[in-house]
């Protein structure tokens, strides 16, 4: 299978467009970063860095401080396909961010959105 070309895309391409859908529905940076924080462990920091180098999702990914280890418990569709079927982990990494990003969007709890396990 050839190599999908979204992994090449800079992140700073694609925060501003994370920035503008959650602003759109009056939602703010500040939950955006809350739940990127959760997924990748990057402090505001950290994303204000990867924005500024450029560097690719790949390397967002690759170079992220601390994935959640609660990432097996995001579910559900985007771009029409399961994100917990995807095989590839880089897409799928990039798919959990997309349904974070969405989920914050739709104005879904944060609580809900910031999974954990049940006790």
């Amino acid at each position: 299978m050839s190599r999908h070309k979204i992994f090449d895309m800079p992140f700073a391409r694609i925060y501003p467009e994370y920035v503008k859908k959650v602003e759109r529905k009056d939602h703010t940076v500040d939950e955006l970063h809350t739940v990127l924080t959760w997924l990748t462990g990057y402090s505001d920091d950290g994303i204000a860095d990867a924005v500024a180098d450029e560097r690719t999702l790949e390397q967002f990914f690759a170079s992220a401080p601390a994935m959640n280890d609660h990432t097996d418990l995001i579910t559900g569709v985007i771009c029409g396909v399961r994100v917990e079927e995807i095989e590839d982990p880089l897409m799928q990494q990039i798919r959990w961010m997309d349904k974070l990003v969405d989920e914050v969007a739709r104005g879904k709890r944060m609580a809900s959105i910031l999974r954990a396990p049940k006790a």
